[in-house]
């Protein structure tokens, strides 16, 4: 009996191979490992995939547009994938025909199509009738184990859901992003990239719509009145925010010169839970507040601490620890590291975590699987013990809260300050990164008079909205339901890499904004989350079997044409709306030498980007810029050119790399050039010294060092 076991990646299979075979011989075949092992009459190949295996192309690729789409293989549609070959190799020479397939990827939507295309078009025959389906949530020996001795049923659901998800995505993204492209090359004969998407495009909208609150807030000032107490304590007026200058005037004038009377001394304690285990979002957002880490690079972190069976897998949205993932047993292990020991010899038995409401039926919350790390990178290392903190502080007693309020009277006046202080730790022994606060409590009682030093009133202005960083995006597509928790991060990043935004706290670029402004006057379909969320919502009840995927793809189908249709209509003025969007999102300054625009250009020639006058042939200034460079908003102090960030780590220079460097160079001036009026500098050449103009290239002025001009 031949047996197949297929799993997502390479280190999987290895994690895979060893639990269950651990005398599995490896082997390799074009650069590509497997492992075989052979138990009397028992043949078991273990391979594997790397990632998705097969894409969607157009069955019909010279049509205007793509609705008839194909599953064909990666390096076929993608020629930078072209590793992928040697992986579907293995999988259709060492796998095709078996007896039996064991489907051992993620289990999750993207991780059941990634093997089930695998099975399907790697394996062939009736290879699908044959499989069964390995659930796990990490890659612990004992629970590889009992995922291979208890087999499930492939989820034809998940398999549906996923499939449906990449065909919507390819002919709302695709389709639209070429329509929008052409609408560019009929109105100007000019050809720019764009792109659009099912969800990256209302979420663009959401970030404009919060970037056009900020332009258009109008602070109002207002004032709030404080009392400095000899104690040094500062106590504020209970009116709180005061809007009329004239009234702000007449407290203090009441309030001048008396003392402060102590009317009521409140001493209350409030309970603080444990947190609730981390699932991806909130995982997320943690990890930005306290290493200031992006979604996706805390997302990435999380699945290589899963994939090397350090933590369980971290695509998931449930707050949940079932008893079965052995609390103890993970405990006990946790504890042989010292540092984690001493929290987990305070935790009481019976143990019992402090859990969230949210659930996910594939896996429970993101927890350490007790296995100790040994060799780990620095930021990994912060993520690892982020969640061993976090899994260990959920088990831990509840933290007490004091808060005393102390209300006071000055002059007819009530005024009031407050001190917090922590009375119990509990939990927060266990998580270091909380915030602990800790203030001093004043011995006085009802009664007591206190001194006045002064009051005075502290003006300020109301604020605009805040801006959305990733991790508080993050948080309001989820609070939306836009995307998935897999998707959502690399929805973000996908509009960093497209320069639609910018920025750690995130605003949205002239070319962002003008692309949501284009396509909200002609086609406001595209930007719609309404749209989105019906289509998400669609996608869930196909994997719960309460809907067709044939009826998802159709309906989708039906509202791209629609869309399209608004893009046809209004084509002219859409291509011209979007190409001034494009060519003032490319302006990065004033030109030093003729005051026309500094842009943004492209290099066919050389495939690489620079900066140059929009007036050349008459302008011919020029800047290089380094590869994957950004030109900032800051200017330079020295000669006013935008600021570039390039390298890794992000360095800060001049747009002018010879900004800065004239006088190091010792650049001796001579004279004035007779054309132009710009310094003549004496220069070295292949013939020794001369003097340039300093105007070069756009004056070439030069003569011998003898003959410069008279001033």
């Amino acid at each position: 009996m031949h047996e197949v076991i297929i799993c997502e990646k390479p280190k999987s299979s290895e994690k895979i191979a060893g639990a269950l075979f651990p005398d599995a011989e490896k082997k390799k075949y074009r650069k590509v490992s497997y492992w075989e092992y052979y138990e009397g009459n028992k043949r078991v190949t273990i391979v594997s995939a790397v990632g998705h295996l097969y894409s969607l192309r157009p069955s019909k690729p010279g049509e205007e547009h793509f609705f008839d789409l194909e599953w064909a293989p990666l390096h076929e549609i993608d020629k930078k994938k072209n590793y992928v070959k040697d992986y579907l190799n293995v999988i259709k020479k060492f796998a095709a025909g078996a007896d039996r397939y064991i489907h051992a990827c993620d289990y999750d939507i993207e991780g059941t199509l990634i093997g089930f295309n695998a099975i399907r078009y790697g394996c062939g025959g009736d290879a699908l009738n044959k499989t069964v389906r390995m659930k796990f949530s990490t890659l612990t020996r004992e629970e590889i184990r009992n995922a291979y001795e208890n087999p499930i049923e492939l989820d034809c659901g998940q398999v549906d859901s996923g499939a449906a998800r990449h065909i919507l995505d390819f002919i709302f993204g695709v389709n639209i992003s070429r329509s929008l492209m052409k609408s560019v090359k009929e109105a100007t004969n000019r050809f720019i990239k764009l792109s659009a998407g099912r969800v990256q495009t209302p979420t663009l909208a959401i970030l404009v719509e919060r970037e056009k609150e900020i332009r258009e807030f109008e602070p109002v000032p207002y004032w709030i009145i404080q009392a400095e107490l000899e104690s040094g304590i500062v106590a504020e007026s209970r009116r709180g925010k005061i809007f009329q200058r004239p009234l702000v005037d007449e407290v203090l004038e009441r309030c001048g010169g008396s003392d402060a009377s102590v009317r009521g001394v409140k001493v209350r304690e409030t309970v603080r839970k444990p947190p609730v285990p981390f699932d991806l979002g909130s995982l997320q957002s943690e990890a930005y507040r306290v290493f200031g880490f992006s979604p996706k690079k805390t997302q990435t972190i999380a699945q290589n601490l899963y994939t090397e069976g350090y933590t369980s897998y971290p695509r998931t949205s449930s707050q949940k620890l079932p008893e079965s993932i052995g609390y103890r047993k993970i405990l006990d292990r946790l504890s042989e590291d010292p540092r984690f020991g001493e929290h987990i010899e305070g935790l009481s038995e019976p143990l019992k975590p402090h859990e969230g409401k949210k659930v996910d039926d594939a896996h429970p919350a993101i927890h350490p699987t007790g296995l100790l790390p040994s060799d780990l990178s620095s930021d990994e290392r912060k993520i690892y013990e982020l969640i061993v903190h976090r899994f260990i502080s959920v088990f831990g007693e509840d933290a007490v809260l004091q808060t005393m309020r102390v209300d006071l009277e000055i002059g007819g006046e009530e005024f009031s300050f407050s001190r917090k202080r922590v009375s119990k730790r509990g939990w927060m022994d266990s998580y270091p990164y909380t915030r602990i606060e800790d203030e001093v409590f004043p011995d006085i009682s009802e009664g007591d008079v206190m001194g006045v030093v002064g009051v005075s009133a502290l003006e300020k202005e109301t604020k605009p909205p805040a801006r959305y960083n990733e991790a508080s995006l993050i948080r309001e597509l989820e609070k939306r339901g836009l995307g998935t928790k897999s998707t959502r991060a690399d929805i973000i990043a996908k509009l960093y890499d497209r320069k639609y935004i910018e920025g750690k706290k995130i605003r949205v670029s002239p070319l962002g904004e003008n692309i949501i402004d284009t396509l909200t006057k002609y086609c406001e379909k595209i930007t719609s989350e309404e749209l989105t969320r019906q289509f998400e919502r669609e996608l869930e009840e196909i994997m719960e079997g309460k809907i067709s995927r044939d009826r998802v793809v159709d309906e989708a189908i039906e509202e791209v044409k629609s869309i399209l249709s608004d893009i046809e209509r209004n084509m002219k003025d859409i291509g011209r709306d979007l190409y001034k969007a494009y060519q003032d999102s490319r302006v990065v300054g004033e030109c030093p030498e003729c005051g026309r625009n500094l842009v943004i250009k492209y290099s066919p020639r050389n495939k690489s980007t620079f900066v140059g006058c929009s007036g050349y042939p008459d302008c011919r200034t020029v800047y290089s810029l380094p590869r994957g460079a950004s030109v900032l908003k800051s200017r330079c102090e020295k000669c006013g050119l935008p600021m570039i960030s390039y390298g890794r780590p992000r360095q800060r220079a001049c747009l002018d790399p010879s900004c800065g460097k004239k006088e190091s160079k010792g650049e001796e001036i001579v004279g004035k050039c007779p054309e132009c009026g710009s310094d003549l500098i004496k220069r070295s050449g292949r013939y020794g010294e001369f003097v340039g103009c300093k105007g070069f290239p756009k004056c070439r002025f030069t003569c011998s060092v003898d003959d410069v001009p008279a001033a």
